[in-house]
């Protein structure tokens, strides 16, 4: 496998694809990976002539308190898996590749009121580094496609905003949530967990699947149906950030005859925050 450390070469590599036209996906990580990165890595496989994947630990996501040093670096396990996985390119930036001028003076890029709402009220300043460093990915590497899992709705859905509205030309794909055999919802953070925790917190995938048939039983009193999935997580003792039914084109609020919807939760259990969401789809009356 080839490891890319400097914009540069990363560049020529891309150019020569380019100058063949044959097509470049790009998958964004921050390593540690699992079973679920792998599957964006197939998705990308079959979408795209070439496939990129990037390893970069972005400091500007992690806000005050948050487990940025200690983020699991496990270069070279990843290497193996991905090369196992057919990949032949690894982008491994240092941060000064990333943010030349340093973090304080870096530029960045902002979506508003999304960037706010949900996981951006309880982590401010989250999206706020993640759009910032994925447009420079963007930029860097050129992709006709970059692959992100559904697990991370919300950043999806901003990443969105931000293309469209940039006119990055780059198509966004969505790869389904990956599970453990209990249901919970694969991330590098698990590894924070203990064994009981980690069966406790499968919890939230039964109670978002709980919620979504309820809601596609009788979709009328959604605001209902949030707070019972908030009181069932909080008995079953997780600190619940949120539970939130939206619009999942823009998780704005649904209105009469949406019917198409996300259910959304956060919460905390012990030191580990967590996140999951069920996309429902509702037929119109």
């Amino acid at each position: 496998m080839q490891h890319i450390l400097t914009t540069a070469d990363l560049r020529k590599v891309t150019a020569s694809f380019s100058e063949a036209r044959e097509s470049i996906a790009l998958v964004p990580t921050m390593g540690n990976l699992h079973s679920g990165h792998i599957s964006l890595v197939e998705l990308a496989k079959q979408n795209a002539e070439h496939v990129i994947v990037s390893l970069f630990v972005n400091p500007s996501q992690f806000g005050q308190g948050e487990d940025y040093l200690e983020y699991p670096r496990t270069l070279e396990i990843d290497s193996l898996k991905l090369e196992q996985a057919g990949i032949k390119m690894l982008f491994v930036p240092k941060v000064e590749e990333i943010y030349p001028l340093g973090l304080d003076d870096a530029t960045h890029i902002e979506v508003p009121d999304l960037s706010d709402d949900l996981c951006g009220e309880s982590r401010p300043g989250h999206f706020f580094g993640v759009t910032s460093v994925v447009c420079r990915l963007l930029n860097i590497c050129n992709p006709d496609i970059a692959v992100f899992g559904q697990k991370d709705y919300q950043q999806y859905v901003i990443l969105q905003r931000m293309v469209s509205d940039l006119n990055i030309p780059v198509r966004l794909l969505l790869g389904p949530t990956q599970r453990e055999g209990n249901g919970l919802a694969m991330s590098s953070r698990n590894g924070y967990l203990s064994k009981g925790e980690k069966k406790q917190a499968s919890f939230i995938y039964s109670t978002l699947v709980a919620a979504s048939e309820e809601i596609i039983q009788d979709s009328s009193d959604l605001n209902g149906i949030e707070i019972n999935a908030f009181e069932e997580m909080t008995k079953k003792g997780f600190k619940v950030d949120y539970v939130a039914i939206r619009r999942s084109s823009d998780l704005k609020k649904p209105k009469g005859g949406d019917t198409k919807l996300v259910i959304l939760a956060a919460a905390r259990l012990g030191n580990v925050r967590l996140i999951d969401n069920v996309l429902v789809k509702l037929t119109k009356n």
